[in-house]
């Protein structure tokens, strides 16, 4: 089953269960799918893999960067409701790698493209968020990688 009729599932579920903030949160995922498929996707007739795991880290994101704003603003009930669409979002991530697991496949990754420096970041970022798309964030596999190859050079 695809990630948009888990979706669709999901909001029929939220509507009859008279869930409105899962509701909500559950038709921004299938707003934003639908955008990516008339874009970038156009006539692909459905979003691949890694597509979708990039967009809902990308709306999770989102999410909490407007939490962090609106309780710096004061407005914890604004900043209650994005951490819960947030929540709601990450439920259709799989399971997020731990730092420690990250460094070792990047380890990994250094060694079979025979990184030696800095100037390999891209070789092995390229690597790096392909084969964990959705399971990391790239922030934390781009600080990681810099990190180990700062050490290498």
């Amino acid at each position: 089953m695809s990630l948009e009729e888990k979706i669709n599932l999901d909001i029929r579920n939220a509507m009859m269960a008279k869930e409105k903030e899962r509701l909500e949160a559950l038709r921004a995922i299938k707003a934003a799918i639908l955008i990516e498929k008339t874009g970038k996707y156009a006539g692909a007739g459905h979003l691949p893999e890694d597509a979708e795991m990039v967009l809902l880290q990308k709306l999770i994101r989102q999410r909490k960067d407007s939490a962090v704003i609106y309780s710096e603003q004061g407005r914890k009930d604004l900043a209650d409701a994005e951490e819960f669409q947030a929540g709601i979002i990450s439920e259709y991530l799989p399971e997020q790698m731990t730092e420690e697991q990250i460094r070792h496949k990047i380890l990994e990754i250094i060694t079979v493209t025979g990184a030696t420096g800095m100037k390999d970041m891209g070789r092995v970022m390229g690597s790096a968020t392909h084969e964990m798309s959705g399971k990391a964030e790239n922030k934390l596999i781009a600080e990681i990688v810099r990190e180990m190859l700062s050490g290498l050079g």
